[in-house]
């Protein structure tokens, strides 16, 4: 039977006594700042890179924010394509994203729209993701999601290098591992309480594949919600580490011998009731999926070569997108441009009346990343495409001519390669804005040949006595 979004896949709000009431008013929100000692609102945005950008407003000018907006020099910022000469991007807030920052006592934060001379700033990743976000409501839609952010709690060793916060975390196959998750119980309960006492629902926490490696998890919500969850997460986990003695990386991959640090996007579509349209127990392939979720992954798979380059957007994050294994027996980033009940091996995996998309890493942008999810499915399905039969086999036992037999293609390998499916890809163009992708594009090229000018120690080891 299907559910209410309140219900959907299990989402519900649990009380919190931080969490602001919900319908706020200007009144309601100063009663509310007011109560809980608030004497800063964090006026908040994110750059390109999806790194929370923020100006601190004492709360007696909150209206300020909510009226003549937040001003910023938006040529100090990556990505909004602004020049000194140019008018100023101001950040309108959105009362309803107001919450406290439970780390810092005496702060909240509130989230707005980037404008530039009173209009919507078009190259504005939260913008970008409220027009993708509108396409989907004109039809009577929104887009559920899930985001699973992994990270690594680290310190820096006397030589330099990086090494787990744990010191005896150091078994082969970590993952699950008691010890592992009880000895940064600190860091991870003080993680979690900050996040339910806004009312965010927390449901699991685990250490994962490798040493240091950890996940924490929290319920679905509509995709904007999402986004902004994973950026007070961000700024909650980091936080709290550094006050701790460690560092929380969202590095795709920290060190060659670790499984790297995903970002899994499970999603769905409801209606304006909440019901599931990507759920059909009717299903002929047993994995609960309506021909609407059929065509919005088909969608998926006909852009995964340009949408890699949205979903995983550094350097770094081409040494997680490999082929090959770790010590647990899979990156658990497939490069396979497949789909599969409930494969692992494949990019986007059924877990059952829903999609997970398991290429993202946790160096992306997460409105960026959720709204080019939309722009590629909305297109399977307007364009009524196809996925072809579910893979059902592990990828990794196959050899590359076998997949390629089998008409499987790969990820791109590198930053440049993906770059380049991004720039060749019209659909992004138009559905993200082509002067955005421009700008995305330009950014990332310089990224890459600044890597390649680089001389890494692999490179001095290999090379020094070499010749």
């Amino acid at each position: 039977m299907h559910g209410t979004v309140a219900d959907h896949w299990g989402w519900r709000k649990i009380p919190g006594q931080m969490a602001p009431p919900e319908g706020m008013t200007l009144e309601a929100a100063r009663q509310y700042l007011a109560q809980n000692h608030v004497r800063f609102v964090l006026a908040q945005f994110v750059d390109i890179h999806g790194v929370a950008k923020s100006k601190a407003v004492p709360v007696d000018h909150l209206e300020d924010i909510l009226t003549d907006g937040v001003g910023f020099a938006g040529g100090g910022v990556f990505g909004l394509r602004l020049d000194p000469h140019e008018p100023e991007y101001i950040v309108v807030g959105d009362l309803s994203t107001l919450t406290l920052v439970p780390w810092a006592p005496g702060y909240a934060r509130m989230m707005g729209t980037g404008t530039v001379a009173g209009r919507p700033h078009p190259i504005d990743t939260r913008n970008i993701l409220k027009q993708q976000l509108a396409s989907l409501a004109e039809r009577g839609w929104t887009l559920m999601t899930g985001i699973e952010p992994e990270f690594s709690l680290l310190q820096r060793t006397e030589d330099g290098s990086i090494a787990p916060f744990d010191q005896t975390d150091c078994l082969q196959k970590p993952a699950y591992d008691y010890k592992g998750l009880s000895r940064v119980r600190v860091f991870l309960e003080r993680v979690t309480e900050s996040l339910q006492s806004l009312g965010i629902d927390v449901y699991q926490i685990d250490h994962e594949d490798a040493n240091g490696q950890y996940e924490i998890n929290f319920k679905y919500a509509d995709a904007m919600t999402s986004a902004d969850t994973i950026l007070l997460f961000k700024m909650a986990a980091s936080e709290i580490a550094h006050e701790l003695g460690a560092i929380c990386s969202f590095m795709p991959k920290p060190k060659s011998s670790m499984t790297g640090n995903g970002m899994h996007i499970h999603c769905s579509i409801a209606d304006q009731s909440g019901r599931n349209l990507f759920l059909d127990k009717s299903d002929m392939n047993g994995m609960g999926l309506s021909q609407l979720a059929y065509h919005f992954t088909a969608g998926i798979l006909a852009h995964a070569k340009p949408l890699t380059a949205l979903l995983a957007p550094t350097v770094n994050s081409y040494k997680r997108l490999v082929v090959g294994r770790t010590a647990s027996g899979t990156t658990w980033a497939p490069v396979f441009v497949a789909y599969g009940d409930n494969n692992r091996t494949a990019m986007v995996r059924i877990p059952y009346g829903r999609i997970e998309l398991r290429v993202g890493d946790s160096g992306m942008n997460p409105y960026l990343a959720q709204a080019a999810l939309i722009a590629a499915g909305l297109d399977g399905i307007d364009r009524k495409l196809e996925p072809g039969p579910p893979q059902n086999i592990n990828f990794y036992a196959l050899s590359t001519a076998d997949i390629a037999a089998r008409g499987i293609e790969m990820l791109p390998q590198c930053l440049a390669d993906a770059i380049a499916e991004l720039e060749r890809s019209d659909l992004f163009k138009e559905k993200l804005g082509a002067d955005f992708i421009d700008e995305f594009v330009s950014l990332k090229r310089e990224e890459w040949i600044d890597y390649h000018r680089h001389v890494s120690d692999w490179e001095v080891k290999r090379y020094l006595n070499f010749f």
